[in-house]
């Protein structure tokens, strides 16, 4: 689903778990946030084709957090993609991206997926990809979880720091949210953002009276 010129909105269905990474290209290059369960690397390079997008064209890949729904086709990513792809993701999360920790909510796992991190992203930050993306460190979903503004289309690509239910923004998801305080505060960061829509990875895309709707969960 487009929802801007070059940004796609993907639906990967993981045995009914439907899951939205965004995918954002221009001429130079594509950039993945997010990717996905561990083995959805074909369904990946298929909604990238539909999208008019090769796996190939792929030169950036930023995650918003350790999770395996987040960094699960990252190995097989790497595999394919080699040195043409820079991998991107805070600094609090990437020993556990690297393996170098056990992931925070799925250390039980005997082979977690893990890759290397290229460049470690700061809260403010702006990549100068695509329109230009910021970058806003939004805890405590994990220590790492960062979100992404995207400039010029003006959406926000929440990862999970919310979730959404037929376009609505349904707050934070408690169960998997360690510190539901932290995270609260984290949402404030969005209320000066001028934002048209939301993309949550769990949920999809929310793009009515969005100010409003966050200014309400924050207060909740």
């Amino acid at each position: 689903m487009e929802i801007s010129k070059g940004v796609e909105m993907l639906h990967l269905d993981f045995h009914g778990n439907i899951i939205h990474p965004v995918l954002l290209w221009d001429r130079e290059m594509a950039v993945l946030i997010d990717t996905g369960f561990p083995g959805q690397i074909e369904d990946l390079r298929v909604a990238m084709e539909k999208a008019g997008v090769p796996l190939d064209k792929l030169k950036a890949v930023i995650l918003t957090h350790q999770d395996m729904d987040h960094i699960g086709s990252l190995p097989e990513i790497l595999q394919e993609c080699g040195n043409h792809v820079k991998i991107y993701a805070h600094e609090l999360d990437k020993p556990y991206i690297q393996g170098e920790l056990p992931l925070l909510k799925d250390g039980h796992l005997e082979n977690p997926p893990k890759g290397r991190v290229d460049d470690c992203l700061v809260d403010g930050q702006e990549l100068a990809f695509c329109g230009g993306i910021l970058v806003i460190h939004t805890p405590w979903h994990t220590p790492g979880h960062i979100s992404l503004y995207l400039k010029q289309s003006k959406i926000l690509v929440a990862g999970d720091s919310m979730y959404s239910v037929d376009g609505i923004l349904g707050g934070i998801h408690a169960p998997t949210t360690p510190d539901m305080t932290a995270a609260r505060l984290s949402l404030k960061k969005y209320i000066h953002l001028d934002i048209a829509s939301v993309v949550c990875y769990h949920g999809g895309l929310s793009d009515e009276n969005v100010h409003d709707q966050v200014v309400e969960l924050i207060q909740g």
